[in-house]
């Protein structure tokens, strides 16, 4: 058995969010009602969140740089969640990479990839292609995947040099693998480990079979976080096995861990999720658990190690777009 070091090193935070929904629209976030969620009752979100509060989540966990991935901010104005972000980055000193909001298939989508790439910290685009929600729904209705307006717009990141961010569930990853082959030139990010949220044998198995052959692709790379279960408190031995089965099959090198917060809170700390993360892998070489916590993500978003700044006020700033 290998000797086991429980990391400790610097964390690039892969994936997380800001908001302030009660000043800025999201439709998911600032009204009452509540959208169908994989983790159920999302309520306790519905609230600002800003850096401040990210770092009191994050507690003694060493973090050094941060990527920020779009909120589902009003749709009719995607530029207006960039220039939010770029504020409070501007402020605090972080998120250091941005996953902007496009709408690929959108007639004007050319020309807000082109505003989106203009800016700083951005890096990916991100736009769920909707698609089946179930596996026995595959054949009977695609994703925006294998739309040929959206992959118009799809074709567009290469020429900004901007990655793409995909979340959907891992019975679409077929659609995801045909975008991959005929794009070579991006990087395709698959958010939240392909969503393994059915966690019977059957369900496990189409995931795992599904994630290996996306995974042979040379131009995807994946995120580990959003895999929680509802109803349930975040455990390492619940979720040991998909984390170890994903860096099997993506490598050292294509693998990044992600909070996924103030979201994956509504399962457990941060300390429970990370806490979680560091006891699953600790039995692999040290300097592939660095990658996985840090240098995996700051390679692939181009970010440089900075520290968050928390400005005397910063528990007043209200920042608009």
């Amino acid at each position: 058995m290998p000797e086991q070091r429980l990391y400790d090193g610097p964390i690039t935070d892969a994936h997380h969010h800001f908001w302030d929904p009660q000043r800025n629209y999201h439709p998911w976030l600032s009204t009452e009602e509540n959208i169908p969620f994989r983790y159920g009752d999302y309520s306790a979100i519905k609230r600002r969140y800003f850096p401040e509060d990210y770092l009191a989540d994050a507690g003694a966990h060493q973090l050094v740089a941060t990527v920020y991935v779009e909120t589902e901010w009003d749709p009719r104005d995607p530029i207006g969640e960039t220039r939010f972000i770029h504020q409070v980055a501007a402020r605090y000193g972080a998120p250091n990479a941005v996953v902007a909001q496009a709408w690929l298939h959108a007639a004007d989508a050319a020309e807000v990839l082109a505003a989106q790439a203009a800016f700083e910290r951005v890096r990916s685009v991100r736009h769920k292609p909707g698609g089946p929600v179930r596996p026995d729904e595959v054949g009977q209705c695609r994703s925006l995947m294998s739309d040929e307006g959206w992959r118009r717009g799809y074709a567009e990141l290469a020429r900004h040099g901007l990655h793409f961010d995909l979340q959907s569930p891992w019975w679409n990853l077929p659609e995801a693998e045909a975008l991959a082959r005929d794009f070579p030139e991006t990087l395709l990010i698959l958010n939240h480990a392909g969503l393994p949220s059915d966690r019977s044998e059957a369900g496990l198995a189409g995931w795992h079979a599904a994630m290996a052959r996306f995974a042979e692709l040379p131009n995807v790379a994946v995120k580990i976080s959003g895999i929680g279960q509802a109803g349930r408190p975040w455990r390492a031995e619940d979720n040991a096995w998909i984390v170890r089965e994903t860096v099997a099959m993506f490598g050292g090198e294509r693998t990044m861990f992600a909070s996924n917060f103030p979201v994956d809170g509504l399962c457990g700390s941060f300390d429970d999720i990370y806490g979680g993360f560091k006891r699953i892998v600790a039995d692999l070489p040290y300097a592939v658990q660095e990658r996985l916590f840090c240098s995996n993500a700051q390679r692939i978003y181009r970010t440089q190690p900075t520290a968050f700044r928390l400005p005397q006020g910063a528990t007043d700033m209200r920042t608009t777009a």
